[in-house]
């Protein structure tokens, strides 16, 4: 197995005291490197505390009703029982629990881990493909605790300690607070001309809402180009751009440097690479490039939304999904300073509401409503 972690054996005999407070967590994985070094991350942790950890599947269905976990990481690859058999079982023994996919970034495993999405996962993370690489992996740390804070909710748990892997990823609600002292967040007025351009951007929770989204809009957007930007790395974004094919009925793809946009078509943009737009003849085309990460991100949505509005000005229309963070607040404002839309989703349908919660606190949304209402309000759009 490589590195031994020595870290005793929990169970539910001998669990440490909770704390009310404390987003509890639950690790699946049949790699004991990894069930040690996730221990000792949360445990480093502010405001979080390790619940049960198991070798397979099976174990943690038997365990999950009794240690009643918050979050469960559970590994995509176990004997016994595998994370995908496993799950529809942990969501029935422990209803409401946030489940977060962990797996290699193998095309293999990110087809699994996007049909998990489907049903009922809230979450993935790419796992390095070593238990060295785990170890050496500060990147893969930030990322899996930033996800078990965000989606243990803010309110539940202290803010990190100054200095944590976390500390430069916390407060993600922060901005979206500021809109809740209101019950009327303030509203931009619509652009006066139909749309010649969607853009969307969405990160946790994203998979599951774009797939419930373009379902609704499929038969409307003929006429106009579709960019998407995902927080998710390479591999899974090919698959997720077939999915939105599939749940439109559209041409959809990965994004590719130089190509001309046409309407009716999709356009995802490839796990690693910021896609941006540049003024072509007949409108635009796609530049993609892999400078500095941006709001920690790359793709990030920032440079699409912020390149698309220096084209299309009031013709465009920006979708900003759930998603943690507050990526697609600073496009979102050159998109409403040029004349065009956004409208976010709403905090009750958002796995996160950190973008669009930034977006609203921002006071650049022209509506902010449900995801199911979401749908029907761009196809008015469209018209």
């Amino acid at each position: 197995m490589g590195l031994a972690v020595n870290t005793p054996s929990l169970n539910n005999k001998n669990m440490p005291v909770s704390s009310a407070h404390a987003i509890k967590v639950m690790v699946v994985d049949d790699s004991a490197v990894v069930r040690g070094l996730v221990s000792r991350w949360v445990g480093d942790e502010s405001g979080m505390e390790i619940v049960a950890r198991h070798a397979n599947g099976l174990k943690a269905v038997e365990d999950v009703g009794s240690s009643r976990p918050d979050i469960i990481i559970l590994d995509v690859e176990m004997p016994v029982m595998d994370g995908l058999e496993a799950l529809p079982q942990l969501l029935r023994g422990k209803p409401g629990v946030k489940i977060v996919m962990a797996s290699t970034l193998t095309q293999r495993n990110a087809e699994i881990s996007m049909k998990a999405l489907s049903l009922g996962a809230t979450d993935y993370i790419p796992k390095p493909d070593s238990n060295s690489g785990i170890t050496t992996s500060a990147s893969f740390r930030t990322d899996l605790i930033a996800r078990i804070r965000s989606l243990g909710g803010a309110r539940r748990a202290p803010a990190p300690r100054i200095g944590s892997p976390t500390s430069v990823q916390t407060g993600i609600a922060s901005k979206a607070a500021a809109v809740k002292a209101t019950d009327k967040p303030k509203l931009r007025p619509f652009s006066a001309i139909a749309p010649r351009i969607l853009v969307v951007g969405s990160s946790t929770g994203g998979p599951q809402a774009l797939a419930k989204l373009f379902t609704a809009i499929g038969p409307k957007i003929g006429n106009v180009p579709v960019l998407v930007t995902q927080h998710m790395p390479a591999t899974f974004t090919a698959i997720l751009a077939k999915h939105l094919g599939d749940a439109s009925r559209r041409p959809s793809k990965e994004a590719e440097h130089r190509e001309l946009l046409v309407p009716g078509h999709i356009y995802v943009a490839p796990g690693g690479y910021h896609m941006r737009l540049k003024p072509a003849a007949n409108g635009a085309s796609i530049a993609l490039d892999q400078g500095p990460e941006i709001n920690f991100c790359r793709p990030a949505v920032d440079p699409m939304f912020e390149t698309a509005a220096q084209i299309y000005r009031s013709g465009l229309l920006a979708t900003i999904l759930t998603g943690m963070g507050s990526d697609g607040a600073i496009g979102g404002k050159a998109i409403a300073a040029a004349g065009g839309a956004v409208i976010a989703q709403d905090e009750e349908t958002s796995v996160v509401w950190g973008m669009p919660g930034a977006a609203a606190a921002a006071g650049i949304c022209s509506a902010i409503l449900p995801l199911g209402e979401i749908g029907p309000k761009i196809n008015s759009l469209l018209r």
